[in-house]
């Protein structure tokens, strides 16, 4: 019946959870709150851990993340704050309802007796502790909040130096880019006033090289005048002198030409009771070199002739009669580029008529190909190759030393010991370039191609 009298509890009381805590009675009768997850960590221990990890990282992240790490972590504090604020709310709430549920229990101590009036005095001892333990509680949620708001505060001034710091990177970076613009700007500037100047300085180099182009084709003109005022100069002296000399030298002076000696007077021996032979002199020194094979009286020069002087010898009994041209011979026009456009090629053909073989006349007068290569010559008709040799020393290449009007157009060539040619080609130049064609790769061979005894110089 007792039981019935009691009053129920005010039903103003609100739980801030749906679930009532779980306690337990520890040593001393001390109520311990139960912890279902021993792995969660306290709200001071997850403060204490961020800082710790933002601190770390802050060293080697760049200032555009730490900035954004600052607020995130003042993001973080904020909310932890926000948390131990509604922490505080529900802390008070259950002050508010320890103390109903003691004023229920005191209030149902007085209404019960026995045993029942045990069970209130325990559960009044339990609220009492339970009241003590969450005023610890209160203790430690205080000084959480303190922490967390200290740690507000440096974030949020970190924050702030950081959003400093990145507007002065932002700052100087702008005036970097600003300076680096500029200087773009001058390098442009530079750039175009250069290539004005080049174009400018080309003009003028190419005006200079048109004068200079002007000044050699006058010189040649001058140099050719000069030439032809020697021989007039050379034949007036004849004319005055007393006429020892018998026999001059008729021809023009130059590569891919021919050269003859003929009387000068009606009164000339005949040529064929002298014996004849040519040299070559040196431009500088004045060194003489005997032309093995040239004793007749038709000489074509090879290019080995090029800027030096020919010299005859007639010798008549007893008597010499030395003959000379009037200055170096000269390079055939337009030989040298033609050359240096055949070098780039790895054969080169040429159409040549097989006149003679180990010094026989060859009847036929087939067309034949001289092929002249980096590292061989090959003489074919059609398919069949008659001889094809390496670049070796024991091979020979020159002009033709004699053989008439035919002798600028005629070839030498010696492929191996006891096996010579006398090749005749379509024209003057394709003769000379094939012999300085085959004597520049023969040379890149280390061979020196020559005509006969051309390496040994006679004495004077």
């Amino acid at each position: 019946m007792q039981r019935e009298g009691v009053s129920a509890v005010s039903a103003d009381v609100i739980f801030a959870s749906s679930r009532f805590p779980n306690y337990k009675i520890g040593p001393n009768n001390q109520i311990v709150e139960a912890k279902d997850d021993p792995k969660v960590l306290s709200m001071k221990e997850v403060v204490a851990r961020e800082t710790a990890q933002l601190l770390e990282q802050q060293k080697r992240l760049s200032v555009r993340d730490l900035a954004s790490k600052f607020e995130k972590g003042l993001a973080a504090a904020a909310k932890l704050s926000e948390e131990a604020r509604l922490r505080e709310a529900a802390s008070l709430e259950k002050h508010v309802l320890l103390k109903k549920l003691r004023d229920a229990l005191e209030a149902l101590r007085g209404r019960v007796a026995g045993r029942n009036k045990d069970d209130v005095e325990e559960a009044i001892a339990m609220v009492e502790a339970l009241a003590v333990q969450l005023t610890q509680r209160e203790g430690e949620l205080i000084q959480e909040k303190a922490e967390v708001k200290k740690l507000a505060n440096f974030l949020k001034q970190a924050s702030e130096d950081a959003k400093k710091l990145v507007d002065e990177e932002r700052a100087f970076a702008r005036a970097e880019i600003e300076n680096a613009r500029e200087a773009v700007q001058r390098v442009e500037e530079a750039l175009q006033e250069h290539e004005r100047m080049s174009r400018a300085a080309g003009k003028q180099v190419m005006d200079m090289e048109h004068e200079l182009q002007a000044l050699r084709l006058q010189l040649a003109e001058k140099s050719k005048y000069s030439i032809l005022l020697q021989k007039e100069l050379a034949i007036s002296k004849k004319a005055m002198g007393d006429n020892s000399n018998l026999y001059e030298i008729d021809g023009t002076e130059s590569l891919g030409s021919y050269l003859r000696i003929q009387p000068s007077c009606d009164t000339s021996p005949d040529l064929s009771k002298c014996s004849i032979q040519w040299y070559r002199i040196a431009s500088e020194g004045g060194k003489k070199e005997l032309i093995s094979g040239a004793t007749k009286t038709v000489y074509a020069p090879e290019p080995f002739d090029v800027g030096k002087i020919l010299q005859a010898d007639v010798i008549l009994d007893d008597h010499r009669i030395t003959l000379t041209t009037t200055g170096p011979i000269d390079p055939a026009a337009g030989l040298g580029s033609y050359v240096e456009a055949l070098v780039r090629k790895h054969d080169v053909e040429f159409n040549v008529v097989l006149t003679q073989v180990n010094g026989v006349n060859n009847p036929s007068e087939s067309i034949h190909s001289l092929h002249v290569g980096k590292m061989r010559i090959k003489l074919c008709k059609g398919k069949n190759t008659i001889a094809k040799e390496y670049y070796s020393s024991s091979m020979q290449l020159c002009g033709v030393r004699g053989g008439g009007n035919a002798a600028p157009q005629a070839l030498f060539w010696q492929a191996k010991k006891d096996l010579s040619y006398i090749l005749a080609f379509e024209s003057e130049r394709d003769r000379n370039a094939a012999i300085m064609l085959a004597r520049r790769f023969a040379f890149d061979c280390n061979i020196i191609l020559a005509g006969p005894d051309d390496r040994a110089p006679s004495a004077n």
